[in-house]
């Protein structure tokens, strides 16, 4: 059984306006609730766009274990728990897989541009960490300056068993296609690019690991299940219809935009922490108005 089918949303982390910019866990219950009762397929807490690398270790880990237990299995959470350090990442990856999440979700080391053979160990290290909870691995090269590639991805799926999917966020289809070539289909593929996301279930994608389900949680969600219910016209007429919300939210860097939208949706969603700044207003107000004309 897969880890989840569908839509999942990459969430913000809500933050109280106080001189610490501490965690607000009442908004945040608040805004897993909306997902849910929208048809958000899974949770995904503590990545990019949860500002986990603003957080400390324990906040990390209190964010992580606060959303899986008030989530309560009414959907799957995958918890962000990777780290450029292999020895942080083992230890992430352990406490967060003793609270009962569903899944780790694990980036490949940023800054250290680590070789093939020094990903695979890295990924081996965090696999023996989470015993037998799956591990989706994240490769997003825009960001980390580390790409991890199709024939190392295919290697991992195969030798290590709880390895079982990855968030690809490389924006090579082609690179894609060569994954799911190598290893005949046999992972559990996700879009780390909402605007990817029908071209990715094409070629066997189990759905998105998505920024603009903050804001659109029903379109993304539908859109995954239009194709898996053979609708592939109405799949792509919600993908074309949430582009300009993409071009939106990535705008400027993430989660910078949707940090923006979610407090327009009226959730306490709060500032940003440093180094990430306020949305600059014209942005603002053209993501306000595309908003509004999007329905959300």
């Amino acid at each position: 059984m897969s880890v989840f089918k569908g839509s999942a949303a990459a969430v913000i982390t809500p933050f109280h306006n106080d001189a610490d910019k501490t965690v607000n866990y009442d908004a945040f219950a608040k805004f897993i609730d909306f997902q849910i009762d929208n048809g958000t397929d899974a949770i995904v807490v503590c990545g990019s766009t949860g500002e986990a690398a603003t957080m400390t270790e324990e906040e990390h880990l209190a964010v992580c274990k606060f959303v899986i237990d008030y989530t309560k299995k009414r959907v799957p959470v995958i918890a962000g728990s990777g780290s450029n350090c292999t020895a942080t990442t083992v230890q992430l990856t352990n406490e967060i897989t003793s609270y009962g999440a569903d899944a780790a979700l694990v980036i490949t080391p940023y800054y250290n541009k680590a070789t093939q053979e020094g990903l695979y160990q890295h990924f081996a290290a965090a696999a023996e960490a989470a015993g037998s909870t799956p591990i989706i691995m994240y490769n997003v090269p825009s960001r980390t300056g580390c790409n991890l590639l199709p024939e190392t991805a295919a290697r991992i799926v195969k030798e290590i068993p709880n390895i079982v999917g990855i968030k690809e966020a490389s924006g090579s289809l082609s690179q894609i296609v060569k994954l799911m070539t190598l290893t005949d289909g046999n992972i559990e593929l996700y879009s780390g690019n909402d605007d990817q996301t029908v071209p990715i279930l094409a070629v066997g994608g189990l759905g998105v690991i998505s920024v603009v389900a903050n804001v659109a949680p029903k379109a993304m969600h539908e859109m995954c299940a239009d194709f898996f219910a053979g609708d592939l016209a109405g799949a792509m007429k919600l993908q074309r219809q949430t582009e300009t919300l993409f071009e939106d939210l990535f705008s400027e860097v993430n989660p910078i935009p949707v940090k923006k939208a979610v407090n327009l949706l009226g959730f306490e969603a709060g500032p940003l922490r440093l180094p990430l700044t306020e949305m600059s207003a014209d942005k603002a107000d053209k993501l306000a108005a595309d908003m509004k004309a999007f329905g959300c």
